[in-house]
């Protein structure tokens, strides 16, 4: 025994003894294949960014390599490397024995690189996208109608016709949505919109994208159409044109003629009779609405309350006659209306109704534009009117983001001034609620936010409203403009002048419109535009807004010195933008955006624009300002910077700022924010900042985008520390009032919860990729007060933490062997998702569910946590003491129950033990074949299970585990199975 212990150690010795040897060999090795590692994994990136991702995705077996070299290369290796330089001599042999290891997993790594089937797989293409709808009033004969020529194989061409706002878009929304739950055979259901006028090169592309395919952007008209004609006749598909103004080929766009053969639809909405019967469409006219459905719609938008008032039946026949039946003039009218209770309101707006329309025919378009203009006119705030009317700058059916455009009225000057900007952007958002409520405006959403649009009918109202006064607005937004308009259309009585979202590549270099009057110019959104003429500003003399964003602008003329009027100058995302003359006379300016700008040096005279309130300098590659300048901008009310001015700004000049509301920036290292925040601590801060350390991800690149949305409390007082070491020199310092919490890709010490104790207030914590971390919080530390960080926290996200053994981290005194934990703890957590924790056990303890823990958590997910056993059970030591689990645990808010890919996972819930889950709305458990028991219990009704509010169960463990799980009560089981699905993604 003792010779094969002595050859054991001697092995050990004498590899320790190689590997001190050859340590230097061993790291350069290793420092090779991780640069041949890095080599695949760029060509990988790089071969990816050429797929299209409409066609294919990413096989998920690339995903996980991809994530697997990117751990190893941005996590492992730096904290290799730094353990190189620091290595003492006698450690140098254990380092390499950890770096040999290295290098046969990247060895391993390497070789799984290898994808000779490919790195992508087909995308399954959905049928098509649910529409948003609103109540179809009225509409029942002309809907069987429609669906009567898309049954018969006689009629191919479909004409939806009638005047604007009488219901055509509304009719065939609710169609499109019955088509995808139709047993038609369509393999697609396109809804493309086209306005006026046709632009056939976007038409064409957005006609592929709904077929989940793509175009090149740099083809021709005639190669595009005949690519996408070979798209388009690989599916039956019916195809939804609306609001089709111009004439037009099929065979131009690359669209097939609907024949018997190949069973595909086309439905087009217009206007006009005679568009239709140019596309030889079997039409179908929308009438307006009846009287009694007509005037059930105005009692629906304006309130059945009206019905209370004295005598006011009458009265409402008579508004609802003058609405003619037209479902837009209906909605709009009621919409101005709702909330008057006086009878003499209602008579007085009867007689201006009345007279708005007198000598209009009743189906006209002027008579639709009369009676929307009635609503227009019941605003009776001229500054609201221009808010409504500044919204039709914006492309037709364009989603505005509602930050966005409130940002705008302000610089506009359409928001008065008050106390702060947050002030005026809750300002803002009442007179957008006004005018939605008005149905003067829509709510929308454009995949980022919240947002409005306007409707097609009241967008042409608008203009023609500004067509017909004082000043005038040029509207040619999204129309694929190459060229800037001729100058004889450059009135001098135009106000504002919108060519956003075109493809405008050069103004005439002596071209200098007389715009005596114009106080905006938006050539926002023009990629190709890169030159704006000296002369071309010349005679705007009273111009207030510049927006030049998203351009290809490489310098900006010298004449901008001279718009002494100029509030806002608006170029971020102009990325070649390398000169900028002084800004030092433009004393009115109060927003300057250089927002990912090309800038390398900052515009001279910043200090001199004494009365901006609005300046983002996150242009990547700008130099260091002078210190004290910013400071003396002391009018700030938002201010976002680039990471490398933050070396040169003090707290003390943060704090100088006394309107500041809003700072974004990002710091080199801990210790700079620690500093920072110490001497900010004793100061007055602003009351929404985004502090930022290391390097910013791509994930923090988006949400940055976000900052400074006044309504958006997620992003208020928010710290990220990315890719950096924490707590290991010096203690990491954190603003008193924080909310938000992120670290991503950090070296910590085991507990990071030594740092958090004063924070009071913190709603959201987020770990990603920390291999330090061993608990989110000790018990101990959060037992003696009920006001710690984890008692306010709302949201709790943790992402492949490899080193994690626990959420709570149970501890004892040694006056006791119970364990020590707070009953508020937790108290207000709502969302709770872990993903990739292998050391975690168990997710909470028991103890933690005694006092007032998880009585709000409304979402529990735990994904691919390879090591757990248990989501909630007694601490190790305490199962002997334990002489009964308690009966009945509620979790009254719990909505979402996910458990997915947990191999070890035993139990839910302790034997005997259940959970009370009244509002549960779905439960999903993937790969987990240990769990037999699901301690869930339903309610009750005169002693039997009542079907609960749970709206899914998806299970994708065999069918057998189900059938074989346990539950407290069987009869619970069975009242779920018609609930039951199999397959289903998540």
């Amino acid at each position: 025994m003792e010779s094969f212990i002595g050859s054991v150690l001697g092995s050990v010795a004498s590899e320790l003894v190689d590997c001190h040897r050859n340590f230097q060999n061993d790291v350069d090795n290793l420092r090779k294949i991780v640069a041949c590692l890095k080599r695949r994994r760029n060509d990988t990136v790089a071969e990816l960014l050429t797929v299209d991702d409409l066609e294919r995705q990413v096989k998920e077996e690339v995903q996980g390599w991809l994530e697997d070299a990117r751990k190893l290369i941005e996590i492992e290796m730096p904290d290799i490397e730094e353990q190189v330089q620091n290595v003492s001599y006698l450690s140098r042999g254990n380092l390499g024995r950890r770096v040999r290891q290295k290098i046969q997993d990247v060895r391993e790594i390497y070789d799984r690189g290898s994808f000779p089937e490919g790195l992508v797989i087909e995308r399954p293409q959905p049928i098509g996208i649910t529409l948003p709808t609103e109540t179809m009033v009225g509409e029942v004969d002309v809907e069987e109608k429609i669906w009567g020529y898309l049954r018969s194989h006689e009629v191919g061409m479909i004409g939806v016709c009638g005047i604007g706002g009488v219901g055509k878009t509304t009719v065939m929304k609710h169609i499109h949505n019955e088509l995808l739950d139709e047993a038609t055979g369509f393999k697609k259901v396109l809804w493309v919109t086209v306005s006026h006028p046709v632009n056939v090169f976007r038409l064409q592309g957005d006609i592929t994208r709904k077929m989940g395919k793509s175009l090149p952007k740099d083809g021709d008209e005639l190669e595009r159409a005949s690519k996408l004609m070979k798209v388009m006749k690989t599916k039956k598909y019916t195809l939804i044109l609306d609001d089709v103004w111009d004439k037009f080929t099929l065979q131009r766009v690359g669209i097939p003629e609907p024949t018997v053969e190949n069973g595909c639809k086309i439905v087009i909405t217009s206007r006009s009779v005679d568009v239709c019967n140019y596309f030889r469409c079997q039409i179908v006219k929308v009438p307006p609405l009846p009287e009694q459905e007509s005037l059930s719609l105005f009692l629906h938008k304006v309130g059945q309350d009206v019905l209370q008032i004295p005598g006011f039946e009458e009265i409402l026949k008579l508004m609802v006659a003058e609405c003619a039946g037209l479902p837009l003039a209906i909605v709009v009218i009621a919409g101005s209306m709702r909330g008057v209770t006086d009878i003499h309101e209602w008579r007085s707006a009867l007689r201006q109704l009345r007279h708005c329309v007198v000598g209009t025919e009743k189906d006209s378009e002027d008579g639709i534009f009369k009676r929307l203009k009635f609503s227009y006119d019941r605003l009776r705030n001229s500054s609201i009117q221009e808010c409504f009317s500044y919204c039709s700058l914006y492309p037709e059916d364009w989603v505005i983001r509602r930050e966005d455009l409130i940002e705008d009225w302000i610089c506009e000057g359409l928001v008065e001034k008050l106390g702060s900007r947050r002030e005026m952007h809750d300002r803002g958002h009442e007179i957008l609620n006004r005018l939605e409520n008005n149905c003067l405006l829509e709510g929308g959403y454009d995949g980022y936010g919240e947002g409005v649009k306007m409707h097609d009918v009241v967008r042409d109202m608008a203009l023609r409203v500004k067509s017909t006064g004082p000043s005038k607005f040029m509207v040619k937004a999204k129309m694929r403009l190459t060229e800037i308009p001729e100058e004889d259309e450059w009135t001098e009585d135009l106000d504002k002048v919108s060519l956003m979202d075109n493809e405008i590549s050069y103004i005439p270099i002596n071209m200098s419109p007389k715009c005596l009057m114009l106080s905006t110019l938006s050539l926002k959104d023009n990629p190709e535009l890169k030159q704006i003429p000296e002369c071309f500003l010349a005679n705007m003399p009273l111009l207030k807004i510049l927006d030049l964003s998203n351009t290809d602008i490489e310098v900006l003329p010298n004449s901008i010195c001279n718009l002494e009027n100029l509030t806002a100058l608006i170029l971020c995302g102009c990325e070649s933008l390398k000169r900028m003359p002084s800004l030092s006379k433009l004393k009115a300016l109060k927003k300057l955006d250089l927002n990912e700008a090309g800038l390398c040096v900052a515009p001279e005279g910043i200090e001199m624009l004494e009365n901006l309130e609005y300046l983002d300098l996150s242009a990547p590659n700008l130099e260091v300002l002078p210190r004290g300048k910013i400071s003396m901008l002391f009018r700030l009310q938002y201010l976002r910077k680039h990471p490398i001015f933050l070396t040169d700004i003090r707290a003390e000049e943060v704090a100088r700022m006394r309107r500041l509301e809003c700072f974004d920036g990002i710091f080199n290292q801990p210790k700079d924010l620690s500093s920072f925040v110490s001497q900010l601590n004793h100061l007055e801060r602003p009351n929404n900042y985004s502090l930022r350390v290391g390097v910013v991800t791509d994930l923090e690149k988006e949400e940055r985008g976000h900052f400074g949305k006044f309504n958006n409390d997620d992003l208020f007082r928010k710290v990220a520390l990315s890719h950096c070491k924490i707590g290991y020199e010096d203690e990491l310092v954190l603003p008193d009032d924080l909310r938000n919490f992120w670290i991503g890709g950090c070296n910590t010490v085991a507990d990071i919860s030594i740092f958090l104790k004063n924070l009071t207030q913190l709603q959201t914590y987020e770990l990603r990729c920390c291999e330090g971390i061993e608990c989110v919080v000790s018990s101990l530390s959060s037992s003696s007060s009920s006001s710690t960080p984890m008692n306010s926290l709302e949201k709790l996200f943790l992402w492949c933490l490899p080193s994690l053994r626990d959420i709570v981290k149970v501890e004892k005194t040694t006056a006791s062997l119970a364990p020590i934990i707070s009953p508020h703890i937790f108290s207000n957590l709502k969302d709770l998702m872990l993903w990739e924790c292998p050391k975690l056990k168990k997710l909470f303890p028991c103890e933690l569910l005694q006092g007032q823990g998880l009585q709000n958590l409304e979402q529990i997910i735990v994904n691919d946590c390879v090591g757990m056993e248990e989501i909630i059970g007694w601490e190790e030591e305490e199962v002997g003491n334990q002489t009964a689990t308690p009966i009945l645990i509620p979790l009254p808010k719990l909505r979402i129950l996910g458990l997915q890919s947990l191999p070890k996972l035993k139990r839910i819930y302790p034997e005997g033990g259940v959970m009370a889950c009244d509002s549960l709305k779905t439960i999903y458990i993937s790969c987990c074949p240990k769990v037999k028991r699901i301690p869930l219990c339903l309610g009750r009704e005169n002693g039997q299970p009542s079907l609960p509010a749970v709206k899914d169960i998806l299970i994708f463990n065999p069918k057998e585990w189900w059938e074989s799980v346990e539950w407290e009560n069987p009869d619970d089981k069975n009242v779920l199975l018609p609930l039951l699905e199999y397959d289903h993604d998540w």
